[in-house]
């Protein structure tokens, strides 16, 4: 499993400044917040922004997040995720992430599902011709997609190779998704992993602001990662934290955190 960080972990600083300092740290990968590419591309273009990766021999995992309106404007959804999918290409990155929307309240999940699946096959139609997967995020406790089982429910719908799911600790977590649905999770679907605690509170009032850095918390990462190495994912671990009092810190001082923290997690599984 390769390291990498989300560019949410260091808000406040540039695309520029999260560049330099994840890769001094040594990072693998860097998911590439979407507001901070569109602030860097107003005065570069995406060939500088491919040789600044580059240079600092950072892998993009991810550009995120897109929002995936399938129950609103999805001609919206479509013109934004080709765009990025456009700038993935460019750059080198193959997966955007996708969140979802809210069925109307009296609509079955069958027929939502039936929608989103139909919906989700047009994105990735979109995106697949330029070489770049979509990943669908469950959130937690969405009305919706609140864990893997309903994400693959779209995916299953879809139909189509280019699309795939997300995982992320803390929305699991809070969702309340077991050890032995994050088990059943067909491995060549789980496109990228985010990886966070988060504070010992009761799973309805948590919110991102409550993210932790790794092995502070109460989330059983041990566990989590221990499933994910026996089933074969080999893809990125992503940090990605939401935490004001963490965004006040210096940029070399949250880079340098996250990378501890997670390497402690992959030496306790012999993966470094």
């Amino acid at each position: 499993m390769k390291s990498c960080i989300n560019e949410a972990t260091t808000m406040p600083y540039s695309l520029e400044e999260d560049i330099t300092s994840v890769s001094k740290v040594g990072f693998e990968g860097i998911e590439l917040w979407v507001d901070k590419v569109k602030k860097y591309l107003e005065s570069h273009s995406t060939c500088e922004l491919k040789v600044l990766l580059e240079r600092d021999n950072l892998k993009p995992a991810s550009i995120c997040p897109f929002f995936f309106n399938s129950f609103g404007d999805i001609d919206a959804s479509i013109k934004s995720i080709e765009w990025g999918a456009k700038i993935a290409r460019e750059i080198g990155c193959d997966l955007l992430v996708i969140c979802p929307d809210i069925p109307p309240k009296d609509m079955s999940y069958k027929e939502a599902v039936k929608i989103a699946g139909n919906n989700a096959r047009k994105c990735a139609e979109v995106t697949s011709s330029y070489g770049v997967k979509l990943a669908i995020e469950p959130l937690g406790m969405h009305p919706f997609i609140p864990g893997p089982k309903e994400a693959l429910d779209i995916v299953e719908s879809a139909n189509h190779d280019f699309l795939g799911i997300i995982m992320d600790t803390f929305h699991y977590y809070k969702s309340g998704v077991s050890l032995e649905e994050i088990e059943a999770i067909p491995v060549e679907k789980l496109l990228l992993v985010h990886i966070n605690d988060c504070e010992d509170l009761p799973r309805e009032v948590l919110t991102d602001k409550n993210r932790l850095f790794l092995g502070l918390g109460v989330i059983p990462l041990k566990e989590i990662l221990k499933i994910l190495k026996k089933k074969g994912y080999t893809g990125f671990l992503s940090v990605e934290i939401f935490r004001d009092e963490y965004w006040t810190k210096p940029i070399d001082d949250i880079t340098r955190s996250a990378f501890e923290s997670l390497q402690s997690l992959l030496k306790n599984l012999g993966e470094v």
